[in-house]
């Protein structure tokens, strides 16, 4: 979401916050969005874009790139049922169903809150992103807690982006299982991240002394409790370009914000049985 109209969208959100925080002072602000009751800036940003999508019109340029074409979808209620292709087939656990238009909920995905997370093997798949010659992209939506991935497949037809199905499978039977069942433990266990931390671990990270710059380094083991983030550890979603994953023995997990555009990268490795994280960009 880095181009085109996303990036006219997030002009206006810019605008929208910057008078909302040099306004006179004696008069109470009207929340854009009744529900972001939360003081977290990111939360509210996130919902006053989503709040301000909804109320837009998507430019025909937006199926170009999934990412903005989606970023569409999950803010905009009418657009959402205008690009679902119902009946839509639904299969769970191996059962089949479908969903009509009357029966479809809006979905959200991670537009509450101020980030979304990806997984790719290597940085060419990364690349997969921008992409416009990608027909065909899968949003999983994982809940670790649950054992459970549910997967929406789009697809473009006739130049516009369509969801096209929806499949629901244990976590065991994804392709990325053996790191996602890793990653839940590591999510929620500081004592299992210490012992999951290759020495020394490579640091990519803002420079305290100029905040235009980036410093790198090395950090022992334990130390990594004063620099670690905040990490997702009941929902995480994955998005899939057409990338094909493998028994690959790297995985880079990203957490991409929304509306700020920060990122942090937390770069994986497999050794024997054991996954270690070996560099964390921020």
């Amino acid at each position: 979401m880095r181009k085109g109209a996303f990036w006219i969208v997030m002009a206006i959100v810019a605008s929208v916050v910057a008078f909302g925080s040099v306004g006179c002072s004696d008069k109470k602000a009207t929340p854009i969005d009744s529900t972001a009751t939360t003081t977290d800036s990111g939360v509210v940003v996130a919902d006053t874009m989503e709040a301000i999508i909804s109320e837009t019109p998507m430019p025909k340029t937006a199926d170009e790139l999934f990412d903005d074409f989606f970023f569409n979808f999950a803010a905009n209620r009418k657009l959402q049922f205008q690009r679902i292709k119902f009946p839509l087939p639904v299969e769970s656990y191996g059962k089949m169903s479908t969903v009509s238009k009357s029966q479809w909920r809006m979905d959200h995905f991670f537009m509450h809150q101020d980030y979304y997370t990806l997984i790719f093997d290597n940085m060419r798949q990364m690349a997969l992103v921008k992409d416009t010659t990608v027909s065909h992209v899968v949003v999983e939506k994982i809940f670790l807690s649950r054992n459970r991935v549910k997967q929406y497949k789009f697809d473009r037809e006739g130049g516009k982006w369509m969801l096209t199905s929806i499949n629901s499978r244990a976590i065991a039977a994804n392709n990325n299982s053996s790191f996602l069942k890793f990653y839940r433990e590591f999510a929620t266990d500081s004592a299992f991240q210490v012992k999951s931390i290759n020495d020394p671990l490579k640091f990519t990270g803002p420079d305290p002394d100029d905040e235009f710059s980036t410093m790198s380094g090395f950090l022992a083991p334990e130390q990594w409790l004063s620099f670690a983030p905040e990490l997702p550890a009941d929902v995480i979603y994955n998005i899939l370009y057409g990338q094909k994953y493998a028994e690959s023995k790297r995985k880079i997990f990203v957490m991409r914000g929304i509306s700020n555009g920060m990122e942090t990268e937390l770069t994986f490795e497999r050794h024997g049985h054991r996954w270690l994280l070996m560099a964390l960009s921020m």
